[in-house]
Parts: C-alpha cells; structure tokens; sequence
C-alpha cells in the first residue's frame, strides 16, 4: 500500500484544519499528492470532502478559521492558513459540460469525483492522518512510468473540457517520458475546439506550459502536429529554432524560465504581430509592452548597460537572450539614476520648459555616451552643454 509523507503534513495549521473538518471527512487530492509521491516541491494544496460547502464552512467558523467562498458554485471553499491557503472541495461528478464549463452535482463516493478529473497522475488522493494513498485510475503506475494518460475515454474527457489539450501537453512535458498515442490522436484531432475558449483561458495556460523548464520537445511537436498553429497560428519554422535557442541560452545563462520571453522568440520580429497576439490571450499591459519591446529584436542589441537603462532589465536581459548575446554584465548591476534635475538647469539661467528639456536630455545623452559616470563628471557635462549653446 503506499503510503504519502512529506514535512507539509506535518504542518500544525494543517492539522488544525483536518480535525475542524473532522475524521475521515477530507483528504489532500492532486497536485499535492502527485508530487510529494515524486520528491517534488509542493506548491498547493487541496483537499477534497464529501462534506458539502455549508457544512465545511461551519465546521471552520467553529474552529474559527477563516474561510473564503472562491468557487461555492462549484462546491469549493478556501481555508486561509497561516502557512497558506487550502481550497476544500467537495465530492462532485459532472451533469453536463459543453467543453467550457460544466454543470456539478455534489456526490459521496471518492471514484466518483476521481472519474471527472483530467488525468489518472491527478486522480490520486491521500489520507491526511494515516497517509494512505487512493488511487482509482492507475495513477501511481503511470507515475512510475512517466506516462501521461487521461481518465478513461481522451475524447470524451477533451470535449467535457477543451483546455484538456493544453493540459495534457503541458503535463506531458513536465511529466511524462514517452507520448500516450491515444491523448495525443484526441488532441490533433479536438485541437480547433481550442478557438471556443476564452483567451485569458488559452493565454494562462500557454504561459504555464512554457514556464516548464524543459518544454522543447513538447512544443516542438505540438508544431508538428498543427496544435500549436491553432492557438499561435504566426508560429512559423524560424520561430520554433529561436525557440530553441532561446531555451539553451536560458539554461547557459543559469537564468529561471520566462515564458512571455519564450513566447517572444516564437514570435515573428514583429511588433505589430507581438502586439496582436498580446491583445488576443488578453496579457496584461505591462506583459504586452514588455512582448512588444522584445520584437523590436532586429539588429544587434549594443551595450547591455545602456539596453537595460533604456528598456529595463527584464527588457533587455529578453533582447539579448534572444540576439545570442551574454546577459551576464547585468547581473549585480544596478540601473543608475542620472545625478540631474531640471530645477538645477533653471537655476543656471535656463526658462523653464522645453529648453529645460532639451539640455537635460543632451546632458543624459553624454552621460550614457561616457558609461553613466558620478555626479562631478555629470555637472562638468552641464557646464559644456551650456556652454556650447551660448556659443550657438
């Protein structure tokens, strides 16, 4: 039988939760589970219970921890721990879908929730007290062996839900050794259900497929199958080898995954094409800026310090990454501040407004031009633009 440990279980705000619920009425499903049982870190955690929502919220005020209504349509309520939330679940099995949503009924039998989930790795249950892992599906074999396989039948499971194609990509490439050949005919096959969903939906879940730190193979074969072309249709073959390239210059740079910066290098050079696919997974204004900059990727980024003060550091750590240039003079780097203010032009004579603009730009230029030297070179800059201009 096998048995689930972890430092996390021993947690004494988890603990607390576990007897407010009360015995034998919960256990830590998904994530949590799947991972613990492979050594990997935990992020979330969430339990499961046949208890529907009002219950479990009483049974919290009563032990008074705070509760959080996040998802009680759908028979979840977020416990607020100290050492972090728990979304509580209760027991469902689906009515209808229409590959968007899905209409729950609450139920009582632990299989019956299992048999709605995605994947069997995510099916996989753990008793809080004595550790005992449920598995309904084949789920720790599949772990064993690195295979990633729907519950049941890949095409229904796809047309209850249409991200499920996304998922099982990227689950495939955080999990799985070898491609399930029946997943993968339903996602060639289910792929253009894809165009229903909402963007934000398809947005976050390219984000977090990307985010993996080894995705080439999976993304490269999601090309090849026209997956891909569906959700990223400006994807071409250029962009797939910068892809590439850009993953090894990551992992060389010993710098942590970006996913908006692999998405760039997938991208066309393009920022009108950056911007349209920005707007279209509905990325936020800053992400589509920062998507934007990174199309501006023709011709050689020049000096690393001067990039990162003009773009930001995010911005051009991105633009050389993706030219093949060395981001390493950056690091440690902090991006200076110019030693100027206008109120010091004024004071040396100049109106205020746009003249005063124009010198301190001049001035900044020098100063950027000489690699952003201390305050007494940045005033003798001051006195020579001043002075070539009275000159003028």
């Amino acid at each position: 039988m096998a048995e689930l440990k972890a430092d996390w279980m021993a947690r004494e705000d988890l603990a607390a939760l576990v007897a407010a619920l009360g015995p034998g009425t919960m256990r830590w499903v998904g994530g949590a589970v799947r991972d613990t049982l492979l050594g990997h870190a935990v992020k979330d955690i969430d339990a499961a219970t046949p208890l529907e929502p009002a219950e479990v919220v009483t049974r919290l005020d009563a032990a008074k921890i705070r509760s959080v209504p996040t998802g009680i349509d759908h028979g979840t309520i977020t416990a607020i721990l100290d050492g972090g939330p728990v979304e509580i679940t209760t027991l469902r099995h689906d009515v209808s879908t229409d590959g968007r949503r899905a209409t729950v009924k609450f139920a009582s039998e632990w299989k019956d929730d299992a048999a709605r989930r995605d994947f069997t790795i995510n099916a996989l249950y753990a008793d809080p007290v004595t550790g005992e892992v449920f598995d309904y599906f084949g789920g720790m074999a599949d772990l064993q062996t690195g295979r990633v396989r729907f519950i049941g039948d890949a095409r229904e499971r796809i047309r209850e839900d249409h991200l499920r194609v996304l998922r099982y990509y990227r689950f495939q490439a955080r999990f799985g050794a070898d491609l399930d050949p029946e997943a993968e005919a339903a996602c060639i096959e289910l792929a253009p259900m894809l165009k229903g969903l909402s963007r934000e939906r398809v947005g976050w879940e390219l984000q977090n497929l990307l985010e993996i730190a080894d995705p080439v193979a999976t993304v490269r074969r999601m090309y090849d199958t026209g997956v891909l072309g569906v959700v990223l249709p400006e994807v071409a073959d250029e962009g797939i080898a910068a892809f590439v390239a850009l993953v090894g210059a990551e992992h060389e740079a010993g710098l942590p995954p970006s996913p908006l910066r692999r998405l760039a290098a997938l991208l066309p050079a393009d920022e009108k094409a950056a911007s349209q696919v920005a707007s279209r997974l509905r990325l936020s204004t800053a992400n589509k800026k920062r998507l934007t900059i990174a199309a501006r990727r023709n011709g050689a980024p020049g000096d690393p310090h001067v990039l990162a003060y003009r773009l930001g550091r995010e911005a051009a750590i991105d633009r050389l990454l993706l030219a093949g240039e060395d981001p390493s003079p950056l690091s440690g780097w902090d991006i200076p501040e110019l030693p100027l203010k206008g109120g010091e032009i004024v004071a040396r004579g100049i109106a205020a407004g746009p003249e005063v603009a124009r010198v301190l730009q001049a001035v900044e230029e020098r100063w950027i031009a000489e690699g952003f030297p201390a305050r007494e070179r940045v005033k003798a800059l001051l006195d020579a633009e001043l002075a070539g201009r009275k000159a003028n």
